[in-house]
Protein backbone atom coordinates (compact mmCIF):
# COMPACT_ATOMS: atom_id res chain seq x y z
CA UNK A 1 0.00 0.00 0.00
CA UNK A 2 1.55 3.34 -0.98
CA UNK A 3 1.60 5.73 1.97
CA UNK A 4 -1.02 8.47 1.94
CA UNK A 5 0.21 11.74 3.36
CA UNK A 6 -0.83 15.38 3.61
CA UNK A 7 0.28 18.63 5.24
CA UNK A 8 -1.76 21.22 7.11
CA UNK A 9 -0.27 24.59 8.13
CA UNK A 10 -1.72 27.00 10.69
CA UNK A 11 -0.67 29.56 13.29
CA UNK A 12 -0.62 28.82 17.01
CA UNK A 13 -3.50 30.67 18.65
CA UNK A 14 -3.04 32.43 21.98
CA UNK A 15 -5.72 30.22 23.56
CA UNK A 16 -3.56 27.16 22.83
CA UNK A 17 -0.71 28.36 25.02
CA UNK A 18 -0.12 28.15 28.74
CA UNK A 19 1.03 30.87 31.14
CA UNK A 20 4.60 30.44 29.87
CA UNK A 21 3.56 31.12 26.25
CA UNK A 22 4.17 27.50 25.24
CA UNK A 23 1.55 25.33 23.53
CA UNK A 24 -0.24 23.24 26.15
CA UNK A 25 0.56 19.55 25.54
CA UNK A 26 -3.04 18.36 25.01
CA UNK A 27 -3.43 20.68 22.01
CA UNK A 28 -1.05 18.52 19.99
CA UNK A 29 -3.68 15.76 20.01
CA UNK A 30 -6.18 18.23 18.58
CA UNK A 31 -3.65 19.14 15.89
CA UNK A 32 -3.27 15.43 15.08
CA UNK A 33 -7.03 15.28 14.59
CA UNK A 34 -6.84 18.27 12.24
CA UNK A 35 -4.21 16.47 10.17
CA UNK A 36 -6.04 13.13 10.21
CA UNK A 37 -9.35 14.73 9.24
CA UNK A 38 -7.68 16.55 6.35
CA UNK A 39 -5.97 13.38 5.12
CA UNK A 40 -9.27 11.50 5.10
CA UNK A 41 -10.94 14.45 3.36
CA UNK A 42 -8.27 14.44 0.62
CA UNK A 43 -9.41 10.90 -0.16
CA UNK A 44 -12.98 12.02 -0.79
CA UNK A 45 -14.55 11.39 2.62
CA UNK A 46 -15.33 13.39 5.74
CA UNK A 47 -15.84 12.15 9.28
CA UNK A 48 -19.51 13.11 8.99
CA UNK A 49 -19.91 10.97 5.86
CA UNK A 50 -18.21 8.02 7.55
CA UNK A 51 -20.56 8.32 10.53
CA UNK A 52 -23.54 8.31 8.15
CA UNK A 53 -22.31 4.90 6.99
CA UNK A 54 -22.91 3.66 10.55
CA UNK A 55 -19.34 3.59 11.86
CA UNK A 56 -17.60 5.99 14.21
CA UNK A 57 -13.84 6.31 14.46
CA UNK A 58 -12.45 6.17 17.99
CA UNK A 59 -8.85 6.65 19.08
CA UNK A 60 -7.70 3.40 20.70
CA UNK A 61 -4.04 4.32 21.08
CA UNK A 62 -2.05 7.57 21.07
CA UNK A 63 1.62 8.27 21.62
CA UNK A 64 3.41 11.61 21.51
CA UNK A 65 7.10 12.44 21.79
CA UNK A 66 7.77 16.10 22.60
CA UNK A 67 10.98 17.44 21.08
CA UNK A 68 10.67 21.24 21.21
CA UNK A 69 7.98 23.75 22.18
CA UNK A 70 5.66 25.62 19.84
CA UNK A 71 4.80 29.17 20.89
CA UNK A 72 2.09 31.71 20.24
CA UNK A 73 1.93 32.84 16.58
CA UNK A 74 4.40 30.20 15.34
CA UNK A 75 3.47 28.76 11.96
CA UNK A 76 3.21 25.00 12.48
CA UNK A 77 2.91 22.20 9.96
CA UNK A 78 1.25 18.88 10.72
CA UNK A 79 2.34 16.16 8.30
CA UNK A 80 0.01 13.18 8.60
CA UNK A 81 0.73 9.78 7.07
CA UNK A 82 -1.52 6.73 7.03
CA UNK A 83 0.93 3.99 8.01
CA UNK A 84 -1.36 1.01 8.56
CA UNK A 85 -4.83 0.12 7.33
CA UNK A 86 -6.66 -2.96 8.48
CA UNK A 87 -10.27 -4.01 8.22
CA UNK A 88 -11.16 -2.54 11.64
CA UNK A 89 -8.38 -0.03 12.35
CA UNK A 90 -6.15 2.66 10.87
CA UNK A 91 -2.84 3.97 12.20
CA UNK A 92 -1.60 7.47 11.45
CA UNK A 93 1.82 8.96 12.13
CA UNK A 94 2.32 12.69 12.58
CA UNK A 95 5.29 14.97 12.39
CA UNK A 96 4.60 18.43 13.79
CA UNK A 97 7.20 21.01 12.81
CA UNK A 98 7.78 24.73 12.86
CA UNK A 99 6.90 25.51 9.23
CA UNK A 100 9.29 28.47 9.08
CA UNK A 101 12.40 26.75 10.47
CA UNK A 102 11.68 23.07 9.85
CA UNK A 103 12.42 22.28 13.52
CA UNK A 104 10.72 19.10 14.70
CA UNK A 105 8.35 19.79 17.60
CA UNK A 106 6.40 16.56 18.13
CA UNK A 107 6.35 13.05 16.69
CA UNK A 108 3.05 11.27 17.29
CA UNK A 109 1.00 8.24 16.33
CA UNK A 110 -2.67 7.34 16.75
CA UNK A 111 -4.64 4.20 16.01
CA UNK A 112 -8.35 4.54 15.34
CA UNK A 113 -10.83 1.69 15.41
CA UNK A 114 -14.25 1.47 13.84
CA UNK A 115 -17.18 1.32 16.26
CA UNK A 116 -20.79 0.58 15.43
CA UNK A 117 -23.65 2.59 16.92
CA UNK A 118 -23.69 0.29 19.97
CA UNK A 119 -19.99 0.90 20.67
CA UNK A 120 -18.78 -2.48 19.43
CA UNK A 121 -15.70 -2.85 17.25
CA UNK A 122 -16.80 -2.92 13.61
CA UNK A 123 -15.29 -3.18 10.15
CA UNK A 124 -14.44 0.12 8.57
CA UNK A 125 -16.88 0.84 5.72
CA UNK A 126 -15.78 -0.67 2.40
CA UNK A 127 -16.04 2.77 0.79
CA UNK A 128 -13.57 4.20 3.32
CA UNK A 129 -11.16 1.27 3.04
CA UNK A 130 -11.22 1.60 -0.74
CA UNK A 131 -10.71 5.39 -0.63
CA UNK A 132 -7.79 4.93 1.74
CA UNK A 133 -6.16 2.29 -0.47
CA UNK A 134 -7.31 -1.07 0.88
CA UNK A 135 -8.86 -3.49 -1.59
CA UNK A 136 -11.72 -5.57 -0.24
CA UNK A 137 -10.75 -9.14 0.47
Amino acid sequence: MPALSCDVDFRVRYAETDQMGVVYHANYLIWCEVGRTQLIRTQGRSYAEIEKLGVGLAVSDATLRFLAPARYDDLVRVTTTLTRLRSRAMTFDYQITNADTGSKLVMASTTLIGLDRDGRVARLPAELRSAMGMADA
